[in-house]
């Protein structure tokens, strides 16, 4: 916010320099704070969740911002029995909005959720369709089928939410070829 109130006053051309410095020393202060507390907060990963914290970033797309709040929301996935309690907690889970037989609407994500959480897998799922095998694989059917962008997407971040809780289930790192033989 005050980036924006600096840039803003910038751009007036009415900015005082000893409100411009202020306003700079502000914004390095509270980048100090951000830094120390996404310290904190990986720090108390690595010592109550450092294997599944680790793990869950072995999936192509998830950073360690990701990994981290999902673990953090999810109790270290301990509060969850099935996958989608954990799409529908997010609130990604499809919606149809419609009332009888006469009022036919859309259908969408019902976003009764952790919004932020949202925003921050929405974001992964833009990387996991260009590094995440089955997840490019998964985007590039939707789409040839004449899905739009969004609903592909969404499919995305449910997938990569099925991927994050098997990973958390079975505490085995993520394998992009999991599951499959091969044939000789």
């Amino acid at each position: 916010m005050v980036t924006n109130q600096l840039h803003a006053l910038m751009h007036t051309g009415f900015l005082d320099k000893g409100i411009q410095k202020e306003m700079e020393e502000e914004i390095a202060g509270y980048d100090e704070k951000i830094k120390k507390k996404e310290k904190e907060i990986k720090e108390e990963l690595e010592k109550e969740n450092k294997k599944l914290f680790e793990d869950l970033q072995s999936i192509p797309g998830i950073g360690p911002r990701t990994a981290s709040l999902l673990t953090i929301t999810t109790n270290g996935f301990k509060d969850f029995e099935h996958y989608k309690q954990l799409i529908s907690y997010y609130g990604v889970a499809p919606r149809i909005f419609e009332s009888g037989s006469s009022v036919k609407g859309r259908s969408a994500i019902c976003k009764v959720g952790m919004g932020a959480v949202r925003k921050t897998l929405y974001m992964a799922a833009k990387s996991a369709i260009i590094y995440n095998t089955k997840c490019s694989e998964l985007y590039e059917r939707l789409r040839a089928k004449g899905k739009a962008y969004r609903v592909a997407m969404i499919a995305v971040v449910n997938k990569l939410i099925k991927q994050s809780f098997a990973i958390a289930k079975s505490g085995i790192p993520y394998q992009d070829n999991y599951g499959l033989s091969v044939k000789g």
